[in-house]
């Protein structure tokens, strides 16, 4: 059976690829090399084999070529794309800049509004005080004269009795006791005293109205004045409200830290109470009164508080943002890693500045940040600035926001000059971006 098959296929290659020979000739000698059937169809199916593998290596060249140049375009349109929206980011920055230096002039314009409208609260509480005060004199002396015009009126009847009693008179008359002169002149003194004392009446209540008038009209600017400071300290305590909770610090313990850190008192024991009527007791305009300062002091406490934690921005010069804070494809190795500050690249010497106030606990080369300079702050709060060319502080200096700590470089691990920014709450590392985010409205 198989050597029937084999005979068929050989008749049947023999007919396709009947036996030829090649003739070699030389000078001297003539060679053939016969080729068999089956050498033939194997040379057929190897140059096919081949002519076939050169044109798909051709197409797949072809369509790698293509599809090269389709991916440098697309690369180019990426490229100008990015370079647009950074173009972007960076006149948004330079606007949020501008709010920010707007917002802060505005904060300023409002605190010392209140410190203007606090002087004008507390010089009109002062001269209500003193006409509250001419009022009781005004009304103690009405009193007197009052008593004393009582007591005229009293002796001018007695002598008016007298004088109808002309009997009496003139037996007293002729007895020498009461001289007809003298009651003459005691009678005209009494009616100028009365004359003089009903007219010190008159004046007496006119002035009384008067400082009636005028405590009502102080008492209507007080309002409006009281309603102005108000009004002030809500738009200045306001945002400052939204900064601190944007940033994500509770503002009652912020609050309850910073006046644990400035709670001295002292002075001589006296009444909480500023009012004038002796009994101890708060009226309206106190009680606004002490709201007000209340706030104002909410408000110092919020700028000590803004002074100590890092809200302003670490970089004064244009940056990009080279890495966010999280998540991140390694610039080394490729893999996925943890990114615990904000990269932001500049030119190597761009300075750096301190965002708070604080006290340096490193400045130094530390193991994979390079010249690292960190700081530590109120409220547990650290920032830390890395890769840096150059440090300007020294270990227990202590920083003010806004001094001039250190220069961008690229020491430690890193791939070009750039600032490794963090921000520590308790020793966890935090979103740097949320606080200086924060701080655009206020600063």
């Amino acid at each position: 059976m198989r050597t029937r098959l084999a005979n068929r296929i050989h008749s049947l290659l023999e007919r396709k690829f009947p036996e030829r020979r090649l003739f070699l000739k030389s000078a001297t000698d003539t060679r053939f090399i016969r080729l068999k059937p089956v050498t033939q169809c194997m040379i057929l199916l190897t140059g096919s084999a081949v002519m076939g593998w050169a044109i798909v290596a051709t197409a797949i060249l072809l369509m790698d070529s293509i599809a090269a140049g389709n991916l440098r375009d697309q690369v180019r349109r990426d490229q100008i794309t990015y370079q647009q929206r950074l173009n972007d980011l960076s006149r948004e920055r330079d606007a949020r800049a501008e709010e920010a230096l707007a917002a802060q002039a505005r904060f300023s314009s409002a605190l010392a509004q209140v410190s203007v409208m606090q002087s004008e609260l507390l010089g009109s509480e002062t001269r209500r005080r003193e006409l509250e005060t001419g009022i009781e004199v005004i009304q103690s002396n009405l009193r007197t004269v009052m008593k004393e015009r009582e007591r005229a009126r009293l002796a001018l009847a007695e002598l008016r009795e007298m004088s109808n009693g002309s009997e009496t008179v003139m037996a007293a008359a002729e007895g020498g006791a009461v001289p007809m002169s003298f009651m003459a002149e005691a009678l005209a003194r009494t009616a100028k005293e009365r004359d003089r004392i009903e007219t010190d009446a008159r004046n007496a209540f006119d002035t009384a109205r008067n400082l009636e008038r005028e405590i009502k009209l102080m008492q209507e600017r007080n309002d409006y004045i009281f309603t102005q400071l108000e009004e002030a300290v809500t738009v200045s305590v306001e945002p400052l409200d939204k900064m601190f909770s944007k940033a994500g610090l509770s503002t009652d313990a912020l609050l309850k830290e910073v006046r644990r850190g400035y709670s001295g008192q002292g002075g001589p024991l006296t009444p909480i109470s500023i009012s004038t009527r002796g009994d101890g007791s708060a009226d309206a305009d106190e009680l606004r009164a002490n709201a007000i300062l209340n706030q104002m002091d909410r408000l110092n406490m919020y700028r000590i508080a803004t002074e100590k934690a890092p809200f302003a921005a670490p970089l004064r010069s244009a940056y990009r943002l080279s890495s966010p804070f999280g998540g991140r494809r390694d610039p080394f190795t490729g893999g996925h890693r943890g990114h615990t500050g904000t990269d932001m690249a500049a030119p190597t010497g761009t300075p750096i500045y301190a965002t708070a106030d604080g006290v340096v606990v490193r400045a130094e080369r530390v193991s994979g940040y390079g010249k690292l300079v960190q700081i530590r702050h109120a409220f547990g709060l650290e920032t830390l600035y890395a890769h840096a060319s150059s440090i300007h502080v020294k270990k227990g200096q202590k920083i003010s926001r806004g001094d001039h700590i250190a220069d961008i470089g690229s020491t430690g691990r890193s791939t070009g000059p750039h600032l490794h920014y963090e921000v520590r709450v308790n020793g966890s590392p935090v979103n740097p971006m949320s606080f200086v985010k924060a701080g655009k409205d206020v600063f």
